[in-house]
């Protein structure tokens, strides 16, 4: 198993990157670097992207990917071929995007503006990163997903490496990228729900990867890799021994 640092975060260099650029640097690291002739790539979140570029862009060295969430209805989305639950899964992420999205907007398109107030203040830092961490939830509710200790190593990591500006600038750079249309790739999928996180349905998994593994995870938000670990890592054992045993 291997777990990359993401450029530009944590303890990366502080240079972001693309994520097409970024699966382009992972698929060398794996292949030329480490010496896999063929993997299997994993995330959530910034790690979705990152995989389903991996997939679209060097399919000849994926096994499979696994996901915990697909993408959403945007702009591009034909809304007349969608079912009556992607249509709700649809309304769901327009009303979120109102309600919760403007870190999003801010971090796409005025990042330099943003990372002098947070690199400059602990306490800004702090209160940007919880403001999404805590988004859609009870204080109680939240204190159930997440330790303070973990939050506060995760914020100290931002800290102390001083990359909150080159992550924040990875949201700008593939938000003015060169546009390429999506599209489906034969590349196997695996796909672990949880269930605080948008209502998705299968049959949008479906639509948007080459779906061969389904699940509704019992437990766990967005960020589900560090909410629910064994729940997650125990979903990628099983979608990888499918792809081992099929």
């Amino acid at each position: 198993m291997v777990v990359p640092s993401i450029p530009g975060q944590g303890f990366s260099d502080r240079k972001p990157m693309t994520t097409d650029d970024i699966a382009d640097l992972f698929a060398g690291l794996m292949i030329d670097g480490l010496g896999y002739g063929k993997f299997v790539a994993a995330g959530g979140d910034a790690g979705t992207l990152i995989a389903q570029s991996l997939a679209d862009r060097h399919a000849d060295a994926l096994i499979g990917i696994h996901l915990t969430d697909v993408g959403y209805p945007d702009q591009t989305t034909d809304f007349s071929t969608l079912t009556e639950p992607e249509i709700e899964f649809a309304n769901y992420i327009g009303q979120w995007w109102m309600n919760e999205g403007a870190f999003n907007m801010v971090q796409s398109t005025k990042p330099q503006s943003l990372a002098y107030g947070l690199a400059d203040s602990p306490a800004g830092l702090a209160a940007w990163i919880m403001s999404f961490m805590a988004s859609g939830t009870t204080g109680e509710e939240f204190e159930t997903r997440f330790s303070r200790d973990e939050l506060l190593t995760n914020i100290t990591i931002y800290w102390v490496t001083q990359t909150i500006g080159s992550s924040l600038r990875r949201y700008y750079l593939d938000a003015h990228a060169p546009s390429h249309p999506w599209q489906r790739t034969p590349v196997p999928a695996a796909v672990a729900h949880p269930p605080r996180d948008a209502p998705l349905p299968r049959e949008w998994a479906e639509r948007r990867v080459n779906l061969e593994h389904f699940t509704e995870l019992p437990r766990g938000g967005h960020f589900a890799a560090w909410e629910e670990p064994l729940l997650y890592a125990g979903d990628v054992r099983e979608f990888v021994g499918k792809l081992r045993n099929p």
